[in-house]
């Protein structure tokens, strides 16, 4: 089910960034993409380390260093 709703978001993106009819926008949407595409690295780098609730904390604090981290190498 996660895999379908990955697939689903990437694909609202994708159709999003066609949409978009200026570069302003083209870069807006670019910009949550790699957000979108950093905080799911990152969740799933930190899903792999530690055990219980610190797995948790784990997650929660990689997808928002992903996420964080591709904004920047994105310019945004």
């Amino acid at each position: 089910m996660k895999k379908t709703g990955i697939l689903v978001t990437f694909v609202a993106m994708g159709l999003l960034q066609a949409c978009a009819t200026t570069p302003q926008q083209q870069r807006q949407v670019g910009c949550v993409g790699a957000g979108v595409a950093g905080a799911l690295a990152g969740a799933a780098v930190g899903n792999q380390l530690g055990g219980g609730s610190g797995r948790d904390i784990l997650t929660a604090g990689g997808a928002v260093a992903g996420g964080v981290a591709a904004n920047n190498a994105a310019g945004c």
